[in-house]
């Protein structure tokens, strides 16, 4: 029997911390060859996941330069992923979530007339500018795709409502999937400095920022309520993985660094950030894939953005939006640090995204779009 060639393509750390649980588990159902290629958008912090996952590409673009744009990105991902469907002959790409990787993949399975997968599909704010330049990806992506992986009926009601009515699964969040496999009581981390942290005694938050949109003015204003919330309370301490970029590198070394109680440490690996979150007292951040991953750990999370294409979180009341005000950021970080009871209703809300079945359910739902088995059950909310 001819195997189904399902060829997964994505480039940043996020998206392969979502996606390198779902080659694995392509790869064993006999009927599918799981195939992987990467554009190392995002070259060092890529690496790092894949030798986590202990995952090989079949194919790499190597895509990666100094103070790319977006532009660039999107142009290298395009045409090297001409050769990459040439070579490996793929009868599915699936691609995931909402980056320049993510629609450049998705155009040129288009172009090649290979039918499209979107992983994390459905997701919404409605500004097209908001988060930059994720949004419009994935609205882009949507008009492509053949088959729609949604984390959570929500994003199914996103796509109905735009008049998809086809290829509709509600599966989790394949991020789920990865933290069965990443946390552990027993972990010992590379970064030597975080086995020292005062876990016990103190309140440790993981910081994260890096979005585009809060260049400039935002950023700054995150930076000075977290140098804030660090000189004010002497029971808290903060860790913040350092993300790459030189921007967010610049603003962090002139509003941060120096600052007692703050460590600012280099980006950590998959199972690193992981651990340290199942460990933490409350993450902050203006990442997406945060807010799915901490409440799985029950952990609060305050969003540094003005609006979250992940609302179920909100609803549930495990996350919520602190914007990028300073001192609307201080005093919903103070509440949490100093409020018990409203910690604890965060802590202990129902996280919406999945049992940890999101990359089973995908898997069954390409076999039978190849009629090849039983159309998978949807996740219950």
């Amino acid at each position: 029997m001819e195997k189904i060639r399902v060829m997964s393509v994505f480039g940043t750390r996020p998206e392969a911390i979502k996606m390198c649980p779902l080659v694995k588990e392509l790869a064993k159902h006999p009927e599918i060859e799981s195939l992987c290629c990467v554009t190392a958008q995002h070259r060092q912090m890529l690496d790092s996941v894949l030798d986590v996952f202990d995952i090989k590409p079949d194919y790499d673009l190597d895509i990666m330069t100094p103070r790319q744009t977006l532009s660039t990105i999107t142009s290298k991902c395009l045409t090297g992923m001409d050769d990459a469907i040439e070579a490996l002959k793929p009868d599915m790409i699936l691609v995931h979530g909402d980056t320049s990787t993510t629609f450049a993949g998705a155009l040129a399975a288009f172009y090649h007339q290979v039918p499209v997968g979107h992983v994390e599909a459905g997701l919404r704010t409605y500004d097209k500018y908001s988060p930059f330049p994720e949004e419009m990806n994935r609205k882009l992506v949507t008009g492509i795709a053949d088959l729609y992986f949604c984390p959570t009926q929500n994003n199914k009601d996103n796509l109905l409502r735009e008049g998809v009515d086809k290829g509709l699964f509600v599966t989790g969040n394949t991020v789920i999937d990865a933290l069965m496999t990443t946390v552990r009581k027993d972990y010992k981390f590379e970064t030597a400095e975080l086995n020292e942290l005062p876990y016990e005694s103190k309140k440790i938050i993981l910081v994260t920022c890096h979005r585009r949109e809060n260049y400039g003015e935002p950023m700054k204003n995150i930076m000075l309520a977290l140098k804030h919330i660090a000189q004010t309370h002497e029971d808290v301490e903060l860790v913040y993985p350092v993300h790459l970029s030189p921007v967010v590198r610049e603003a962090v070394d002139k509003y941060l660094r120096g600052t007692p109680r703050v460590h600012l440490i280099d980006p950590l690996s998959a199972d690193e950030m992981h651990n340290l979150m199942a460990r933490c007292y409350l993450v902050m951040t203006d990442s997406g894939g945060l807010q799915e991953e901490a409440p799985a750990l029950g952990k609060p999370v305050l969003v540094l953005r003005h609006e979250t294409e992940r609302p179920e979180a909100v609803t549930a009341g495990t996350v919520k939006l602190a914007g990028v005000d300073q001192h609307t950021i201080e005093e919903m970080a103070d509440r949490l640090i100093c409020d018990k009871a409203a910690y604890d209703e965060m802590a202990h809300a129902v996280n919406p995204y999945g049992d940890g079945k999101a990359c089973e359910r995908i898997a069954q739902a390409i076999l039978w779009h190849f009629g090849k088995g039983e159309k998978p059950e949807e996740m219950k909310a």
